[in-house]
């Protein structure tokens, strides 16, 4: 197309004027940008009231209009509930347009201006959106300029997008090509590296938008979506995030969603419309359900595929079980306690309330596995082994290896926690909580495995680009978390042990300390086994994640730790290599009820 950037902007603002377009008659400007606009109008010939949508920029010429129609064509033809369906596509004075069906339906501009939404309501409205753009990104369709005029709300919260395809941009990709076959082969792949960002930009728009209606006001205070963007990196320095005075409270998770839509690194962003509607509808499932919570992402999973699957060798620990005498509790629990999909379901069984109301009325939950070994016999054991799916489950080659190697990272966390546990509380106990605050990323890993490589790589630092040699930071986990799933990963683990029937003492401790805040004494012992759980876990977390600073990163962590546990960098340096064992005397027997269970 040989229009020059002045020359494009000569066109931008050559639009339709009067009170007619047409046959059209025009009663409201919805809202207009540089690339589109649209009117509320009345069409004579059916007295029917439309949407009137078509670009600011006119076709320089034939060759351009006929790409036009063939774009909007092709993209009126997709038939998804969240597209509005296009009514007429026509030209008038070599002004394109297309024609829809506003069905008594507000603009989302006009619904904010109405200040009746609320973090809720935005949230489903960005979903259906995002679930619209998604289908048209697959279908080789992009929107081109999502504005908030161009999506159609309903009471009911129904959404219909319009404007498909309408935005012509001032230049079109050329081919860089001497001979036919290189052109042809060029401009193919021109046009998917143009399509991808298109989709690209669309999500981010899409980000831009919901930034306006949770905030209740326009980003940068622009009402261009458009012009936002131009500003944004990388080709400006415009930074996005919510502010923390907004008219309506915004949940941490839906704040962490909108924050990464328009992030400031560009890698950091949803890198498709499918992957903020998955975080959106998980918000949206958890926040559903008071009851359930973060259980409701799970709930269909837990049924089909179980908590975890057996870890590997589970055959020959069958087998082992099948030969032992129920008499020897405390070896049997060694051989389950190897496999935490095993020890985690023993505790299910037992912690239920059929089992507890049968056997244990009154008493704490039980964290033990010899104590629940003891309630339902090794028969109950070997039942609760048969009953785990075969390593790895459902996980293909990669997220199978990457479970495998978290499960180690739990297990030494575990050890570590039984090294440093002062005296007097159960080795078992201290281990089992330790892999219990564990709970969320495991669950995670093994039925989100790809959400889980998500977060893993926002929590990466990425090298800096420039010789200032500041790296750019990664997302904590919560964050990265909240944007990907619309739950914390510790929410998880947290609904599947309230799901088992865990009391709020047991939720409590296995519930990690927050790292910004600083580690106070413990005012009972289960404070005390959250503390070494918590110490232990952040322990493997630094040597696994600080390289090649892990060293600095254990200094940290024992002078975090050090009145509370009355530990040294030798006590936790020495904690953490192989074969540990406690830094304390035991006493001769240890004791069979555990500070957190009522015998």
């Amino acid at each position: 197309m040989p229009h020059t950037e002045s020359a494009a902007h000569s066109e931008a603002t050559r639009t339709p004027v009067g009170r007619k377009f047409g046959r059209f008659e025009l009663h409201q400007l919805l809202g207009r940008s540089q690339r589109t606009m649209a009117w509320r109008a009345t069409d004579p010939q059916s007295g029917a009231e439309v949407a009137l949508v078509l670009p600011r920029i006119q076709p320089a010429d034939a060759a351009t209009l006929a790409h036009w129609q063939q774009r909007a064509g092709a993209a009126a033809r997709l038939n998804h509930p969240n597209l509005a369906q296009a009514v007429e596509i026509g030209v008038h004075e070599r002004w394109p347009f297309i024609v829809y069906d506003p069905r008594d339906m507000l603009t989302l501009s006009a619904r904010a201006a109405q200040g009746v939404l609320s973090a809720r309501d935005v949230a489903e409205i960005m979903l259906r959106a995002a679930q619209g753009l998604a289908y048209a990104h697959e279908a080789g369709a992009a929107h081109g300029d999502l504005q908030p005029y161009l999506l159609l709300c309903a009471d009911s919260g129904a959404l219909r997008m319009m404007g498909l395809e309408v935005a012509l941009d001032a230049v079109l990709p050329t081919p860089i090509a001497s001979t036919k076959t290189q052109s042809a082969v060029l401009s193919e792949a021109d046009r998917l590296s143009a399509q991808r960002q298109a989709a690209r930009r669309d999500v981010l728009t899409l980000g831009l938008v919901m930034h306006g209606a949770l905030a209740g006001r326009p980003a940068a205070e622009e009402a261009d979506i458009g012009r936002v963007v131009e500003r944004m990196p990388p080709a400006g320095r415009e930074i996005v995030r919510l502010p923390w005075s907004v008219p309506r409270p915004i949940p941490d998770a839906l704040r962490a969603i909108s924050n990464r839509a328009t992030e400031r690194q560009a890698r950091q962003r949803y890198r498709s419309a499918r992957t903020l509607a998955g975080a959106l509808e998980g918000w949206l499932r958890a926040d559903a359900d008071s009851d359930l919570g973060a259980l409701a992402l799970l709930a269909d999973r837990l049924h089909s595929i179980g908590v975890l699957p057996a870890a590997p060798g589970a055959a020959e620990r069958a087998a082992r079980l099948a030969l032992m005498d129920r008499q020897h509790t405390a070896e049997l629990a060694e051989v389950v306690v190897q496999d935490p999909a095993l020890a985690l379901e023993v505790l299910r069984i037992v912690n239920t309330a059929q089992v507890r109301g049968a056997q244990v009325t009154g008493s704490g939950p039980v964290l033990t596995v010899r104590r629940a070994i003891a309630m339902i016999g090794l028969d109950g054991v070997r039942r609760a082994a048969l009953a785990l799916r075969s390593w790895p489950g459902p996980l293909a080659e990669g997220p199978a290896q990457e479970l495998a190697r978290l499960v180690g990272r739990v297990k030494r966390a575990s050890q570590v926690a039984q090294a440093l546990r002062p005296a007097g509380y159960d080795p078992e106990v201290v281990y089992l909580v330790t892999l219990m605050q564990n709970l969320g990323r495991l669950v995670l890993q093994y039925h989100f495995a790809d959400e889980a490589h998500q977060i893993r790589r926002l929590m990466q630092a990425e090298a800096a680009a420039d010789s200032s040699g500041h790296d750019e930071p990664g997302m904590s986990e919560v964050a990265a978390a909240y944007a990907v799933l619309g739950v914390d990963t510790e929410a998880l683990g947290a609904a599947v042990a309230r799901h088992w029937g865990l009391d709020d003492s047991v939720l409590h401790m296995i519930r990690r300390l927050p790292l910004s805040t600083a580690v106070r004494d413990p005012d009972t012992d289960d404070d005390m086994l959250r503390v070494v759980a918590s110490c232990a876990n952040e322990a493997v977390d630094a040597v696994t994640r600080a390289q090649p600073d892990g060293a600095r990163a254990l200094d940290a962590l024992a002078k975090r730790y050090a009145r509370v546990l009355n530990i040294t960098l030798k006590d936790l340096q020495s904690a953490m290599q192989p074969g540990a064992t406690a830094r304390v005397e035991e006493p001769p027997t240890l004791p069979t009820q555990t500070p957190t269970e009522d015998a």
